[in-house]
Parts: structure tokens; C-alpha cells; sequence
């Protein structure tokens, strides 16, 4: 069995988020969407209130329809679980502008805090690495932070890390309600005049 991380996750969402430039950020639905907000909701945010398991498809479709612009997807360890099956496909289409960065604090804080698979041995850094995505890594310390951001912006590959954060729950900072808003605002951030121009 493994312990639960002792990084509080709004600092280390607020390190990665630091000078981000152009980043485009997908959020899992739940706290890794709350952490996002907390460090300042924005455009370039798509913040996800539903579809659990789908942050890392939609950060995939995101990154190959925009292959010069950085994507990071930040989600939580009961999201991925439950969308697991995407990191095969990250490692075949092998994005390099896209990076997945798991909190995992070995709970669903959204539905209880029952425990996840991660909190009993499963190691999700070792499954994306056997799907093929050579830089996977997990993460314990929060001077590794600093330098998980630099290779966020400097990959070549697809990344995908781990960061073991403390369990239980923060306050609520909650984005926009509205996912058309989100959707819209998200996608005139990216494309500029020409989202009033495209179906």
C-alpha cells in the first residue's frame, strides 16, 4: 500500500501554471478544475464539469488540431483511472506539445474520498510508461515542481507525470457553471476572429 502525498496541490497547480505564456489548459472535472481557477481562471482555461475520464482525449484532440501551441492536461488520479485507455493512444499519435499531469491523491475527493486503486499499489506512471510514453514519471517533492514546468514547455515528446498531493479537500473556487461559455470562450482564445468564422 502506498501513502498519500504531502504536496498541497493548489501550490503546485499555481507552480505550474507560473509564466505560462500561451499554455491552453484542460482540467479534469472536480478539484484539478477548482486548482486551475485558484490560480486564475482565464480563457486559455477549459475547465471540465463533466465527462469524467475525458481530460486526457479532449487535451489530445486539443494539442493535435493546435501543433504549435503547449497543452497540459491536469487531472486527478480517479479521472484517469476511468479514462486509462487514452494514454495508449497519446503514445501512438505521440503529440509533443502535449503534457498530462496527474495529482493523485489516492482518493475520489468528489464522491466521498473512497479510496482509488492508486492508494493500493496501482502505479499509473508505470502503466503510461508501458503504453509507450517514454517521459512518465512520478513526482514526491516540491522542488521538483519547478523543473516538471520546464519540461512541460520544453518536451518534444508527450509527458505524463504523477504528483502525489495531501488527500482532503479545499476550499471551492469554482469556475464559470456555463460549458457552452467554456467552450466558446476556450475556443475564440485559440483560434482568434476565426472562431466566429467556422462551424
Amino acid at each position: 500500500m502506498t501513502a498519500s502525498g504531502t504536496l498541497d496541490r493548489r501550490a503546485v497547480v499555481r507552480e505550474l501554471l507560473t509564466d505560462r505564456g500561451d499554455l491552453l489548459v484542460v482540467a479534469g472535472l472536480g478539484a484539478s478544475a477548482w486548482d486551475i481557477t485558484a490560480a486564475g481562471d482565464c480563457a486559455t482555461n477549459l475547465p471540465l464539469w463533466g465527462g469524467m475520464g475525458g481530460a486526457a482525449m479532449i487535451g489530445l484532440g486539443v494539442a493535435l488540431a493546435q501543433p504549435s501551441r503547449r497543452v497540459l492536461v491536469i487531472t486527478g488520479d480517479g479521472e484517469m483511472l476511468m479514462g486509462i485507455g487514452s494514454l495508449a493512444t497519446i503514445a501512438i499519435t505521440r503529440p509533443a506539445n502535449l503534457s498530462v499531469v496527474v495529482l493523485d491523491n489516492e482518493h475520489y475527493s468528489e464522491t466521498g474520498g473512497q479510496e482509488t486503486a492508486t492508494r493500493h499499489g496501482v502505479d499509473l506512471a508505470a502503466i503510461a510508461k508501458g503504453a509507450g510514453i517514454a517521459d512518465s514519471r512520478t513526482l514526491h517533492a516540491m522542488q521538483e515542481i519547478g523543473p516538471l514546468r520546464q519540461a512541460i514547455h520544453a518536451a518534444e515528446a508527450p509527458l505524463f507525470a504523477v504528483v502525489k498531493v495531501a488527500a482532503g479537500n479545499q476550499p471551492l473556487v469554482l469556475p464559470p457553471r456555463e460549458g457552452a461559455f467554456l467552450t466558446a470562450r476556450f475556443r475564440e482564445a485559440v483560434l482568434g476572429p476565426a472562431a466566429h468564422h467556422q462551424l
